[in-house]
C-alpha cells in the first residue's frame, strides 16, 4: 500500500508514538502490594552485600593493601628510595617490609613507624610527620549538601584516607541512614543503637534529668523518662566506635534505622523546649573525649537539611560542600547556603532573646572556613560553567576540581577508595593521574585545617599572656 502524502513512515517516528495500550497492559504484572517492596528490599540487601564483598578478602573482611617503596618515598615519607634502603639496613629493628631486592612492600602501620623514626632521627626541616598543635582539640569537618548525588560520601571517604596516609588519627561519623560511608570503610552496624542515635538520646536524657530535678524541687510532676532514655544514659561514644581495616581510621557507622532520629528528635524538642537539640552531637564528641583522641573528625551527612545535618553543621569547625558543575547543582547549593543562614539565624534569634532576658551573653554560630568543591568534573564540557561557579562563590570555593575518570568508576565498583587500589592493576601513569585530584583536594583542605589550628594556637597564647 502506498504511503499517504504528508505522512512519515512509522519507523522514523520517535519511540513514544504508536504505543498500543492493549499490548502495554499485557506487559504489566499484577498490582504491586506493600509486601512486594519487602521482597525487593531483601534482594537489594543480598545484592549489596555481594557487591560490597568484591573489595573484601576471602574471609569476608576488608584489608588494606601494602604500599611499595616507590609509593612510600613519593607520597608518604619525603626521602629518596636509596636513603630509605640504607636506613633500613642500618636499623634492622625497623619494619623491613615484604619482598625481595630493592622493592619492598609495607603495611600502613609499618609506614607510620618509619615516619616516627625519621621524625626523630631524620634531617631537620623535613615534614616527616603531619603537624598537629598540642593541647588543641581535633578539627571537625562536615561534608554536606542537601542535593543528592554530588559526591559527599566519596569526598568524605577520600579525605579520611588522605588524612590517614598523612599520619593523622581520623574518626569518621556516618550520619546518613543509607550507610554508604559505612560500607566503604567496611563497618558493620546491626541497629540504630550502634549509630549516633543513642548519643542524641543521651544528650536529651541528661537535659531531661536536670529539668525533672528542677520540677520535683518546685513541686511539679516530672516528665516521663522512658526505657529508650534510660538505656541511652548507659552509652558512651567509645562504645560506638569501631576499628576499620585502616589502622588510623575509626568509624561510628550508620544503617537504615538511624533515619528514625529525624522523627524522634522533634518529639523530644516538643516535650522540652529548652533542649538545645543542635548541640547534641557536639556535646557527645566533647564529653566523650573524642576531640582529644583524634586529630580529625569527618561527618558524612544525609542529603537533607534535617536534624542530623543540623547537628553536624553545629558541631563542625569546617564545612565542605561538594557540587557538580551544572546549573541545577549550582542553584541547589545556593539554596542550601540560604537554608543554612535561615536555620541558624533563627536558632540564634530564639536563643539570644532568652539569653538577653536572663542577662546572659549572646551566642553565635561560627565556622573556621567553608569551601565548596566541584566534583565529577568533565573539563572538556564543564570548564566554562565551573569558572562561572568559581566566580560567584569566590573564596567559598576550592581551586581543585575533582575530575571523573574511569579509574574512579572502577574503584567505586569495588566499594573502595582510590588510595585502596593497587597501581599494579593499572598503568602506573594512569594511577598517578587518577589520584592527583584527590591529592590536590586534600592539600587544600589540609591547608584550611592547619591554618585554623595555627590561628587557634595564637589565640590561646594571647589569652595566656593577656
Amino acid at each position: 500500500m502506498a504511503q499517504k502524502p504528508g505522512l512519515r513512515p512509522k519507523a522514523d517516528l520517535p519511540p513514544y508514538f504508536s504505543i498500543d495500550p492493549a499490548q502495554a497492559a499485557r506487559k504489566l504484572a499484577g498490582p504491586i502490594d506493600a509486601p512486594r517492596f519487602a521482597k525487593a528490599a531483601a534482594f537489594a540487601t543480598r545484592g549489596r552485600d555481594d557487591l560490597a564483598r568484591r573489595g573484601y578478602a576471602p574471609d569476608g573482611k576488608k584489608r588494606l593493601r601494602r604500599f611499595s617503596t616507590w609509593e612510600v618515598c613519593r607520597y608518604l615519607i619525603p626521602v629518596n628510595p636509596a636513603h630509605l634502603r640504607r636506613v633500613l639496613r642500618l636499623n634492622p629493628d625497623l619494619p623491613q617490609g615484604e619482598g625481595e631486592g630493592g622493592s619492598k612492600w609495607f603495611t600502613l602501620d609499618e609506614v607510620l613507624a618509619l615516619r616516627d623514626h625519621f621524625a626523630a632521627e631524620g634531617a631537620r626541616g623535613r615534614e616527616y610527620r603531619a603537624w598537629r598543635p598540642e593541647g588543641l582539640p581535633a578539627k571537625v569537618v562536615a561534608i554536606a549538601n542537601f542535593k543528592g548525588g554530588v559526591g559527599k560520601t566519596s569526598t568524605a571517604a577520600h579525605l579520611a584516607m588522605s588524612a590517614a596516609l598523612d599520619g593523622y588519627r581520623v574518626l569518621v561519623v556516618d550520619l546518613d541512614s543509607q550507610g554508604s560511608m559505612t560500607s566503604i570503610i567496611g563497618g558493620k552496624v546491626e541497629d540504630e543503637w550502634q549509630t549516633v542515635f543513642p548519643l542524641l538520646a543521651r544528650n536529651y536524657a541528661l537535659r531531661l534529668q536536670e529539668e525533672n530535678e528542677a520540677r520535683v524541687a518546685a513541686g511539679d510532676a516530672p516528665f516521663t523518662f522512658d526505657e529508650t532514655l534510660t538505656e541511652a544514659l548507659k552509652v558512651s561514644p567509645r562504645n560506638l566506635v569501631q576499628k576499620t581495616h585502616w589502622p588510623n581510621i575509626d568509624l561510628i557507622g550508620a544503617q537504615l534505622n538511624l533515619y528514625w532520629a529525624e522523627f524522634q528528635v522533634p518529639v523530644w524538642r516538643m516535650q522540652l523546649r529548652s533542649w538545645a537539640l543542635w548541640d547534641a552531637l557536639s556535646n557527645a564528641l566533647s564529653e566523650g573525649g573524642l576531640l582529644d583522641e583524634y586529630d580529625i573528625i569527618l561527618l558524612d551527612t544525609p542529603p537533607a537539611l534535617g536534624y542530623l545535618t543540623i547537628n553536624a553543621l553545629a558541631a563542625a569547625d569546617i564545612l565542605l560542600v561538594p557540587l557538580g558543575a551544572s546549573f541545577l547543582e549550582f542553584d541547589s547549593t545556593g539554596r542550601f547556603f540560604d537554608m543554612i543562614y535561615s536555620t541558624f539565624a533563627s536558632i540564634e534569634e530564639g536563643e539570644n532573646r532568652a539569653r538577653r532576658a536572663d542577662g546572659l551573653p549572646e551566642m553565635r554560630f561560627e565556622w573556621d572556613a567553608v569551601r565548596a568543591l566541584i566534583t565529577r568534573f568533565d573539563p572538556s564540557q564543564q570548564t566554562d560553567l565551573a569558572n562561572v561557579i568559581q566566580a560567584w562563590f569566590g573564596d567559598f570555593m576550592t581551586t581543585c576540581r575533582q575530575e571523573m575518570t574511569a579509574m574512579i568508576g572502577q574503584a567505586g565498583e569495588q566499594v573502595s577508595g582510590i588510595y585502596e587500589t593497587d597501581y599494579r592493576d593499572y598503568n602506573r601513569e594512569t594511577w598517578v593521574r587518577g589520584r592527583e585530584p584527590f591529592d590536590r583536594t586534600w592539600a587544600e583542605v589540609k591547608e584550611v585545617i592547619l591554618g585554623a589550628w595555627w590561628r587557634d594556637q595564637q589565640l590561646a597564647k594571647a589569652a595566656e599572656e593577656g
